[in-house]
This record gives structure tokens, C-alpha cells and sequence, in this order.
């Protein structure tokens, strides 16, 4: 059995078939208006603890704990509970002058709901006889 932190001697990539259900898109304009009130709801319970969000956590992990306070709302008030948060990040410098397409642009998703996943599997191996498409 390998230690968690050992790293595998050869990568592995696998495929998934996955239903992002009740998601929270960040990538939707209307999810501005629930990360602000997370933030908000975030912002007003560290204040009456004495302390700032912008001083005490880091920019990711403001993010997340906003993200979790969202998640928490929803369990306290019996919202119905997300089950997957799809994000898209643009970092890097443009691909060209004057670009705004970035270098390092990627998407995240972040599976809640462990049913969203409806199956994964190896990648076939590409067939030479033909172009990769």
C-alpha cells in the first residue's frame, strides 16, 4: 500500500460521465448575487467575532469559505443543496498582444453529490490508421 503522499511512478488519466444536477455556476452571471450574500452573511458573522475577512484568510481560501458559508445557508434554511460548483479561472498572461484569452484560462468542477458521477472509464487508446480528431 503506497503512503498518501507518495507520488505515482506513472500518470494515469481516466474519463467520467458526470450530470452536474443542482449546480452553482460561477461561470452564470446570476450566481454574483449568491456569492455576495454568502460574503456578506461571511463578512457580518466574522465581525461580531472581532476579526476581518480581507485580513484573516488568504484570497482562495476566502473564496472557499465563502462557498462553504453558501453551503451551510442552504442546509440551515432547508434550501435544496448543490451538487456540483463549476468554475471557470482565468490566469496567465494573453496568448497574444492585446488577447483576452489567457494562457492558463482553465475550468474546475467540484462534485458534491457523488451520484452526479454516473461512471467512469480508461480512454480507449488512439487508433494510428486514422487522424486524432
Amino acid at each position: 500500500m503506497k503512503h498518501p503522499d507518495e507520488k505515482p511512478k506513472e500518470p494515469a488519466a481516466i474519463g467520467a460521465v458526470i450530470s452536474l444536477g443542482h449546480c452553482l455556476d460561477l461561470a452564470d452571471y446570476g450566481s454574483a448575487s449568491i456569492l455576495k450574500t454568502g460574503y456578506e452573511i461571511l463578512k457580518f458573522e466574522f465581525s461580531l467575532l472581532g476579526k476581518s475577512l480581507n485580513k484573516d484568510l488568504l484570497l482562495r481560501e476566502l473564496d472557499c469559505a465563502v462557498i462553504e458559508r453558501i453551503h451551510q445557508y442552504n442546509r440551515e434554511n432547508d434550501e435544496r443543496p448543490y451538487d456540483s460548483i463549476r468554475g471557470v479561472f482565468i490566469e496567465g498572461n494573453p496568448v497574444y498582444e492585446n488577447s483576452g484569452i489567457m494562457e492558463k484560462t482553465h475550468t474546475q468542477l467540484c462534485i458534491i453529490n457523488p451520484n452526479c458521477i454516473k461512471g467512469y472509464f480508461s480512454p480507449m487508446l488512439p487508433d494510428s490508421e486514422w487522424n486524432m480528431v
